[in-house]
């Protein structure tokens, strides 16, 4: 059976290493709880109880009556399409936001401009045209700290941004609170960097 140079195997075990590290810190998340607030903050924690940090984007919603630049969430999933309005108790139960599910993972937040546009998600009106698929719940909690939870169901048919274990908290008014994380490229440049290291160290180094 041949033998392989320490060296080698020594790069190997580094290489394969670096590879799970990245895969644990920036492999897919579990669609549990995808939480939203209107500054496009968003995280989704799985079943390991730590939030990740959604993509959000301003970018315009190609969606039924969609207008430009909205504030737009990235899911790793697609989510059935839809629109799920907020309605608020203090407006005679009028919705004011809208959530939106275009099908195909991203997710866009509505918000109403009543107390003037203080939010990223603050628009001059709704779309112009729901999806044919709507449903509608309401606001909980006081003026400044409220939102929604939201569990859509897989139907016949199935309720706007249905997948399969996911569950979503909606905020207006408060904020989600910051997830930092690793980006693929930082885990790269360590990745290459310990094994610069490793070759370095048996007198192979490039350079």
């Amino acid at each position: 059976m041949a033998r392989f140079p320490n060296w080698l195997v020594s790069l190997t075990r580094s290489a394969v290493g670096t590879i799970v590290f990245g895969f644990v810190l920036c492999g897919p998340a579990s669609a549990d709880l995808v939480t939203i607030d209107e500054n496009c903050h968003g995280t989704i924690t799985g079943e390991d109880g730590i939030p990740v940090a959604l993509l959000c984007t301003l970018k315009d919603d190609p969606g039924l009556g969609g207008l430009s630049s909205v504030v737009t969430y990235t899911l790793p999933f697609a989510g059935v399409q839809g629109d799920v309005l907020l309605t608020d108790a203090d407006f005679g139960g009028q919705f004011l936001d809208v959530i939106r599910f275009n099908g195909d993972g991203t997710v866009i937040f509505y918000s109403d401009n009543v107390e003037g546009f203080d939010a990223l998600a603050d628009t001059p009106s709704p779309p112009g045209t729901f999806y044919g698929n709507t449903f509608s719940i309401a606001e909980l909690g006081p003026e400044g700290n409220n939102g929604a939870s939201y569990v859509p169901s897989s139907g016949p048919p199935a309720q706007p941004g249905f997948a399969p274990a996911a569950t979503y908290r909606f905020i207006s008014d408060a904020t989600v609170a910051a997830v930092a994380e690793p980006s693929p490229l930082a885990l790269l440049l360590i990745g290459l960097g310990v094994m610069a290291f490793v070759l370095k160290r048996r007198g192979l180094g490039m350079g």
